[in-house]
């Protein structure tokens, strides 16, 4: 079957699939998918925000963690793992987790270090934010919760934690969703100098360099994080209700530290955990992936990202690109939950 054919064939699946789920979602009584005149009515695709919260939450210790997780779908379901960025939280999912779930999926979302409800097990840990040490939380994760292998799906820091669980332990990667692809990076290649418009956008990386950043990260955070939103997804017209219920994670005391850590970690400007130094080295070699990967990009992001030609040859498996249009930004999974989530069916049946 042509390659092309074989893609329109799943997008159908999938999209059947989410219409029951969707049709499932208004039986249970999604007050957004009412109509006017009161009576249920089945939506075509669901909207971003039909969702404000997950029911319930679960805490597991994993690793150096005990984490905070959102956990929906029967308990014997393919598992999905859907892990999100800075500045954002669980919410990211909060439309795409019970689409999933409606389609037989068990979904687990977890609040990474730093944010919300996760906390270190010890006072004595290291508050580290390196992008390997997010990785490892994943794969702990998944041990603790004895899952074996998983689709792993994510956007901006979670899309960069999906790609060095895939890179560095494949055989727990079922199948990966990216936005924004390939996102493996190295302290050394953080070094080298970018074009003046490209370091432009990396505006807040170079502030929080700075103590003033750090203390001003610190003092006002939310106001920060409203602005990244604002500028990472500039036709996304968010409220003040869906902002506060992510900006709450913000307040875990361990969360500046963590941030600030991430990003003069890039830069090579603060040191990592040395226990971490054998997975950096082999990351730094850029490793292909070969799970099977649909990686996406909404057509307004705002936030910086590679060009999609620039990283389609570092994966080596079944391999999709798709481009969400629409005006959809960086939190492609919140503000085009419809499309990440038949992503995330369509590349389980790679």
């Amino acid at each position: 079957m042509p390659e092309e054919v074989d893609h329109d064939r799943r997008r159908f699946l999938s999209k059947a699939a989410l219409t029951v789920a969707a049709a499932e979602l208004v039986r249970m009584g999604s007050a957004e998918a009412q109509s006017s005149q009161g009576g249920a009515s089945v939506p075509s695709a669901i909207r971003s925000g039909t969702n404000a919260s997950f029911d319930s939450l679960k805490q597991i210790d994993a690793g150096v963690l005990n984490i905070g997780y959102a956990e929906v779908g029967p308990a014997d379901g393919p598992v999905v793992l859907l892990l999100h960025g800075w500045p954002y939280d669980i919410h990211s999912f909060v439309d795409v987790a019970p689409l999933l779930a409606s389609a037989g999926y068990r979904v687990i979302v977890p609040y990474l270090r730093g944010y919300g409800p996760t906390r270190f097990l010890s006072t004595e840990t290291f508050l580290n934010g390196q992008p390997s040490a997010l990785a490892v939380d994943a794969v702990a994760l998944m041990d603790a919760l004895k899952v074996e292998k998983a689709t792993l799906a994510g956007f901006d820091w979670g899309a960069r934690t999906a790609n060095i669980v895939a890179a560095l332990w494949p055989k727990r990667v079922k199948a990966m969703v990216s936005v924004s692809g390939y996102l493996i990076g190295s302290q050394e290649a953080g070094k080298m100098p970018l074009p003046p418009a490209v370091e432009l956008q990396w505006w807040y990386q170079f502030y929080f360099a700075t103590d003033r950043g750090r203390a001003g990260y610190d003092k006002y955070r939310r106001d920060f994080s409203k602005l990244i939103w604002r500028l990472a997804s500039p036709k996304w017209a968010f409220d003040d209700a869906t902002f506060d219920r992510t900006a709450a994670s913000f307040d875990n005391p361990d969360h500046v530290s963590i941030v600030i850590h991430n990003y003069r970690w890039r830069l090579g400007l603060a040191a990592g955990d040395p226990k971490y130094d054998d997975l950096e080295k082999r990351l730094a070699e850029f490793p292909v992936i070969n799970v099977p990967t649909i990686t996406m990009e909404g057509d307004a992001n705002g936030a910086p990202h590679p060009d999609p030609a620039a990283y389609a040859k570092k994966f080596s498996g079944k391999y999709e690109h798709r481009l969400i249009t629409g005006g959809i930004g960086h939190n492609l999974p919140q503000e085009a939950p419809q499309a990440f989530a038949e992503a995330v069916i369509d590349v389980g049946r790679y």
